[in-house]
């Protein structure tokens, strides 16, 4: 299913979420809204590295990121492994991989780096690269 956050439509796979269309773009609506800053949904995570990565994903807070670097060491494996897994996130947003950044800059985001900047903008994070 197609949703919109901050006028950019993105493609979340509903299958993985236990709740009807209707709820979880509400919720998205309340996110961007600066209603809500976490989503009260259940998640079928896929198993393997990408479910594992998925995981680490939602333990970050709002607000806050962790680089490819700290992801990859805290599952022992490699950076470039967690951002093809990052790549691979069937629900954007809702899993926030825009959570995870480069050392020094924001690097790979599905959605494209704009959109990346502005979702963790809107969560008050602190952009790699920039005080």
């Amino acid at each position: 299913m197609q949703v919109e956050v901050f006028g950019r439509e993105r493609e979340i796979d509903e299958s993985r979420i236990d709740a009807d269309p209707a709820t979880i773009r509400e919720q998205v609506r309340e996110y961007e809204a600066g209603e809500r800053g976490t989503f009260d949904l259940e998640i079928e995570f896929p198993d393997g590295f990408t479910g594992s990565v998925m995981r680490a994903m939602m333990a970050i807070p709002a607000g806050e990121t962790r680089t490819y670097g700290e992801i990859a060491s805290d599952l022992e494996s490699a950076p470039i492994a967690v951002g093809q897994a990052c790549g691979r996130n069937p629900i954007p947003v809702i899993v926030p991989c825009h959570r995870i950044v480069g050392v020094d800059s924001l690097v790979g985001y599905g959605g494209g780096l704009a959109l990346k900047r502005e979702l963790l903008e809107h969560e008050g994070a602190a952009l790699p690269g920039e005080p």
